[in-house]
């Protein structure tokens, strides 16, 4: 068997193990075998003996005589076999390493501190990422609690430069994965031997820069040591200087460092501004070197996004009647004369020569020019139009370009009104700058014309200006691949504001020149490569015209059809002749945009696409035939199909049987978990078109569901989905859901108890609320479908676990305004399910009243919202009504007994004799005996019942 070495060389490009050029072939064609096998034989040995694994891989990376490569390969594998970004994984990881031997353990943690200090700075490097990785496990376990101490004295006892600098970077790193409880008490010395190293003193460069990039990792870690205002003082001063560094490199990580600095620290930097950051970052943005410029500008760039986010919360306070929590120093203000200058002018540093996808100064400057015009609004606009004006038609195509770029950043932030009459100017001048020499030019006036079609639609007038700005959008369609993605835009964002999705009118702005806009566009996707996302752009800008078409568009749309399918059908054909990994992916890519288009058309025509049905199910069919498991095709196709079910209603259950066995397939291939999801949300399609047709093929579609939240590997984010799925399925089948009822009923408590405690991150918040919301809408869907059917009284044995559930979820707050609404349904489903007072105590619950209130109060609730409570309230009136009427009856009766021929007595006899006796209602804990009529109805009157 190879050596552990020997299978990581496999594992990497053959070219490094044969460098001759006369080999190439040869390897060329064996590699990709070499490294399958070097692979499979690496995760066998995983499998089979995890111990021997790492201690296998971390001899090999603390191997002086290894290659630099391998021992690199060798950290990496470990690293990897130590950390998961999915939590069930990553505590099956935690488990299987700290279930190891201890002496093994110390042995591979001794290694890799020794590491540290090799002179193979790749390797050091890694070791750094493996320290991290253990600590992540280790720490929090209470174990390794030497590790601070040791890496501490490394910094400050050795003369070793690449000692301190790979150390530098595993503190940097563990700092950042750790939990800063964990390390609370070591905080001040960890963050003096970092700052020890990083400050003006430190000779060696390359163990200042590691030093600065190590405070940057631990900034979220050093809160309470920036909360006091000396420690704070210094850490500013050291990052202060280091941007005064001769090395450029410790300069571009000072100014990193200050830009995490204002994220995290926004509230504390006045001082600091005032003092020295204005001048260090204006002067930084002039610096010769783009790598210092472009931390400079997205220092300002941090600045804007911090005060647009204080200017939201201070709006909602407003909005509350509240005082904001924190308030801005709306430092962006009072720097714009400053900065707004170098901005202009760093606008104007295009290269000619630079890739679309780099990164440069020029895009810098003008992301950061539009979020400033979001912060100080108004104020940008005066002396940014003087620039606007002086270069617009200059000699150079930069100036040009500038002046362009100047104009569209500032279109979102200052008063429609002001800008109204430049844009109106700026118009015509922008349309004819779409046949300018320059691409450069051509591609930021297409994009500002898009801003302008997006931000300003109102100073674009159809009469005026529709058909040159169509005309020249339509003609740039025709240019290079990366004018082409902007002219989509500017065309979609004209469809967004002119056309509807929801209400198809008869007409609009757009139908003159709709047929030609569709006819251009498919040209544009004919070409054979996909630069700078060309042609898929272009399929997007189709799809989103078919779904903002008016009535009349609809003869092109049918037209658009049948052309789609022919090349559906085409790519479908050609999927045997495809060659190489990158073909394949862009044939996928293609496919993938086709039934995007088709999934648009479906939805827009929806009963008219009845008679391109049967094509186009085939045609899906067969797509899912050729697909390969892992396609993302199949997700597009999917999506399709569900357009198809609702268009196609009741209709759909004809091709129903042909297109199971591929749902089946994909509700079963939980390692592509969005297809699964996809599917789940198919099944509930099927069920909402197909009603009690659906039946047969319930008992399938439950027993997978029901498998699917059994699955330890399916992604948690699709369970919600299947909850809310049972939902679906209730609502479809109504009465005859009752087989189903107790597991789905059980299922749902078991998954009422998720709860995000303090202190869970925010991926688990979202999924308790993703989860919520699924339990609401799985109830809701079964209370309405067993009304429907007249089995609403088998709910009666799990009302108490339903309102307990809402009154769990009301006293949390972490709850959207989805799980408000569907409360609120649910409340209101129960009540006109039990219209004859069965269940009303239970109406008397706190979060019910609270919850009503809340909708019918809260004006930031969408109206939507706030009609499902009117209806709820009203619906839940009656119940009261009766429940009061009950009470009533029951004292006039007692207070009349023993007068047995009274008529009156008589009368509310025969109103008790309705009700269940009154000893069995009850609130929580306290019998309505002892709950007031007068309290009562001082509930109505409130309006809160």
């Amino acid at each position: 068997m190879l050596s552990i070495g020997e299978l990581l060389a496999n594992t990497l490009s053959g070219g490094r193990l044969f460098p001759f050029s006369n080999l190439y072939h040869v390897v060329n064609f064996s590699d990709q075998q070499l490294r399958e096998d070097a692979s499979r034989q690496l995760e066998q040995a995983q499998q089979s003996n995890y111990p021997v694994y790492v201690s296998m891989l971390c001899t090999e990376l603390h191997n002086e005589q290894a290659a630099s490569y391998i021992r690199n390969s060798a950290g990496l594998a470990l690293k990897n076999s130590l950390i998961s970004s999915e939590a069930s994984r990553r505590n099956e990881i935690t488990q299987r390493w700290l279930n190891m031997d201890e002496e093994t353990r110390q042995q591979i943690k001794q290694m890799v501190l020794t590491t540290l200090g090799s002179s193979d700075q790749r390797a050091a490097a890694t070791a750094a990422q493996v320290v991290s990785a253990i600590s992540a496990i280790e720490l929090p376990a209470g174990q390794w609690t030497d590790l601070m101490k040791n890496l501490l004295e490394n910094v400050t006892t050795t003369d070793n430069s690449q000692l301190k600098i790979s150390t530098l970077m595993a503190i940097g790193f563990v700092c950042e994965s750790i939990d800063s409880e964990i390390l609370a008490a070591q905080s001040g010395a960890i963050l003096t031997a970092v700052v020890s190293g990083a400050r003006k003193e430190e000779p060696n460069q390359e163990v200042r820069k590691a030093a600065i990039d190590a405070l940057y990792n631990s900034l979220e870690f050093i809160r309470e040591n920036f909360d006091r205002e000396g420690e704070r003082n210094y850490i500013m001063q050291v990052v202060c200087e280091a941007t005064q560094s001769s090395d450029v490199n410790v300069q571009v990580a000072a100014f990193e460092c200050l830009v995490r600095i204002m994220q995290i620290y926004y509230d504390k930097m006045r001082f600091y501004m005032e003092k020295a950051l204005f001048g260090l970052t204006v002067l930084g943005m002039k610096h010769e070197d783009e790598r210092v410029a472009l931390q400079a500008v997205e220092f300002w760039s941090t600045v804007c996004d911090e005060e647009l986010e204080l200017m939201s919360e201070a709006a909602e306070a407003q909005e509350t009647g509240e005082q904001p929590d924190r308030l801005s120093h709306n430092f962006a203000k009072a720097a714009l004369p400053e900065i707004l200058p170098v901005l202009l002018w760093l606008l104007t540093k295009q290269d000619e020569e630079a890739d679309e996808d780099d990164w440069n100064v020029s895009m810098a400057a003008g992301t950061c020019l539009a979020l400033l015009a979001q912060c100080v609004e108004d104020a940008v606009v005066a002396p940014v139009i003087p620039f606007v004006e002086n270069h617009i038609r200059h000699n150079d195509w930069r100036f040009r370009e500038a002046a362009v770029m100047a104009f569209g950043s500032i279109l979102e932030g200052p008063e429609h009104k002001l800008l109204a009459g430049l844009v109106n100017q700026a118009l015509p001048v922008l349309i004819e700058m779409m046949r300018d020499p320059s691409p450069q030019v051509k591609d930021t006036t297409a994009w500002t014309l898009g801003r302008v079609s997006e931000l300003l639609i109102e100073c674009i007038k159809p009469d005026v200006h529709l058909r040159p700005l169509i005309t020249a959008l339509v003609y740039g369609l025709k240019d290079s691949p990366r004018i082409v993605s902007n002219c989509c835009w500017a065309l979609m964002s004209l469809s967004d504001q002119f056309g509807s999705k929801e209400i198809s009118q008869s007409a609009y702005h757009l139908s003159p020149y709709f047929e030609g806009i569709i006819t251009a566009l498919l040209e544009t996707t004919e070409r054979s490569t996909n630069e700078s996302n060309s042609r898929t752009s272009s399929y997007e800008c189709i799809s989103i015209l078919v779904q903002g078409a008016a009535l009349d568009c609809f003869p092109t749309i049918q037209k658009l059809t049948v052309t789609i399918l022919d090349r559906l059908e085409a790519t479908i054909q050609a999927q045997n002749q495809i060659v190489g990994s990158d073909e394949r992916l862009a044939h996928s890519e293609l496919q993938s945009n086709l039934c995007s288009v088709l999934t648009s058309i479906i939805r827009k025509l929806r009963t008219e696409v009845s008679p391109f049905a049967d094509r186009i199910m085939t045609v899906l069919l067969s797509l899912f035939t050729t697909a390969t498991k892992h396609s993302t095709t199949l997700e597009d196709g999917f999506l399709a199909v569900g357009a198809v079910t609702t268009a196609m209603e009741a209709d759909f259950v004809r091709y129903l049987e042909a297109f199971a066995p591929f749902l089946y397939a994909a509700l079963s291939n939980h390692e592509e978990y969005q297809l699964c999801s996809i599917a789940v949300g198919l099944i509930g399609d099927i069920c909402r078109a197909l009603q009690e047709q659906s039946l047969p093929y319930c008992d399938t579609f439950m027993n997978v569901l029901l498998q699917n939240l059994q699955s330890p590997v399916l992604n948690r984010s699709v369970k919600p989905a299947i909850l809310s799925c049972f939902g679906d399925i209730a609502l479809a089948i109504s009465g005859r859901f009752e087989v189903y009822l107790e597991v789905v009923m059980m299922v749902l408590a078991q998954a009422s108890n998720m709860r995000a405690t303090d202190g869970t991150n925010y991926d688990m918040i979202d999924y308790v609320i993703a989860l919520r919301e699924g339990i609401l809408e799985a109830y809701v869907g079964i209370v309405q479908g067993l009304k429907t059917g007249e089995k609403a009284d088998l709910l009666l044995r799990y009302i108490e676990q339903i309102f307990s559930f809402l009154n769990m979820t009301w006293n949390d707050h972490e709850k959207t305004e989805i799980i408000i609404r569907s409360m609120i349904g649910l409340i209101g489903d129960l009540a006109e399910a039990f219209p004859n007072g069965q269940i009303k105590q239970w109406f008397q619950y706190d979060c019910v009243t609270q919850v009503l209130k809340e909708g019918r109060n809260n004006r930031s609730l969408p109206n939507g919202t706030r009609e499902v409570t009117r209806w709820a309230r009203e619906v839940c009136s009656t119940i009261y009504i009766l429940f009061i009427s009950v009470i009533i009856a029951l004292t006039l009766y007692h207070y009349l007994d023993g007068q047995a021929s009274n008529p009156v007595r008589s009368h509310y006899s025969n109103i008790v004799n309705i009700a269940p006796p009154l000893t069995s209602y009850h609130h929580g804990s306290e019998s309505l005996q002892n709950i007031r009529v007068d309290s009562i109805m001082a509930i109505l009157h409130d309006g809160s019942g």
